[in-house]
């Protein structure tokens, strides 16, 4: 195994696509218990928009997030797409020209996302949204590279953080959004953003993993 995942090719995003294809149904059905019902839906599109596109020709992984991220900002409906657009467009930023990602260069990328959307967004863990997923896992990821522990352990310890803070937005109460006007009526659900910030993330650390 390999301290390194080579950034030649668009495997990570179709892996992501198919993901989200898998989830569609899942993500639409609890959006639907305190939202419009459509993340899933949404989401796919996007996705699905993307994985046609990449399957027509051969692109690196930052030209098919770039391609992913242009897609989510503009072809989808809601506000969960321009969302995931930045984020993704802080990864692809992060990654600047590096032909391989290495942890400090996954952790750039991760970085890079968050702080794109925290420049949008005034969203905290919390409030019951993807942050509460994606804050905890790039802090469990750094904590980990800072650790000097392996690429393939702090990947899986984000992943771990991704999913205890989607599922701890059970308990809460929204703060931000359609749901927050339910009140404690939010109460009771997984937020449909967190969950699918960790299934991205999870299905990212995946296809790392497998290729080291």
């Amino acid at each position: 195994m390999s301290d390194s995942f080579n950034a030649g090719d668009s495997r990570m995003v179709l892996k992501l696509a198919e993901v989200i294809k898998e989830n569609r149904d899942y993500l639409s059905t609890i959006d639907g218990k305190i939202g419009d019902g459509d993340h899933g839906i949404n989401m796919n599109k996007g996705f699905q928009l993307c994985r046609q596109q990449l399957e027509d020709g051969s692109y690196s992984l930052k030209e098919s997030i770039e391609i992913l991220s242009n897609i989510l900002m503009t072809k989808i409906g809601g506000s969960m797409g321009p969302i995931y657009g930045m984020f993704f467009s802080g990864l692809v930023e992060g990654l600047g020209e590096k032909s391989e990602i290495t942890a400090e260069v996954y952790l750039k990328m991760l970085k890079a996302g968050l702080s794109n959307l925290q420049d949008i967004s005034d969203a905290e863990p919390g409030d019951k949204t993807l942050m509460d997923a994606l804050v905890p896992a790039v802090d469990a990821f750094e904590a980990s590279v800072a650790s000097n522990e392996s690429f393939s352990t702090a990947l899986i310890k984000m992943g771990e953080a991704a999913d205890a803070g989607s599922k701890s937005t059970e308990d809460m109460v929204a703060k931000i959004g359609r749901s927050s006007r339910l009140g404690e009526r939010s109460r009771g659900v997984i937020d449909a953003g967190s969950a699918s910030c960790a299934l991205i993330l999870n299905s990212m650390a995946d296809i790392i993993i497998e290729n080291l």
